[in-house]
């Protein structure tokens, strides 16, 4: 003795019956949906590379939006952490982080070694 269900839904027309959903028929004949397209490559990442041997010892990092006031930050594993904002503290910052490449102790080490 069930009754069935009355859902008030304006503007749709009323149900006579309510279905539940079913499951949707295989795409193929062996029932799994293909993932690729024939014909076209599949991304195949890259082998590990063994690299160089170099990795980052200095960061300078540049901040200037649009009218605002630029910021600079300028650090390195050597311990230098300075900052800077304004435009011309910001030129100088980014000046001397270029001249600190030459007079870090760490990079020297690395360019003495490689040699």
């Amino acid at each position: 003795m069930s009754t069935t269900p009355h859902f008030p839904l304006e503007g749709h027309p009323p149900t006579s019956r309510l279905r539940l959903a079913e499951p949707a028929p295989p795409v193929s004949g062996s029932g799994a949906p293909k993932v690729v397209a024939e014909g076209v490559p599949t991304a195949v990442r890259p082998e590990q590379q063994t690299g160089d041997g170099r990795h980052p010892i200095a960061w300078l990092t540049i901040t200037a939006p649009r009218g605002a006031t630029p910021t600079v930050t300028s650090i390195c594993q050597c311990g230098r952490n300075l900052f800077a904002a304004g435009h011309h503290k910001a030129l100088a910052l980014i000046a001397d982080h270029t001249d600190h490449k030459t007079r870090c102790p760490l990079r020297a080490d690395q360019e003495g070694a490689a040699a």
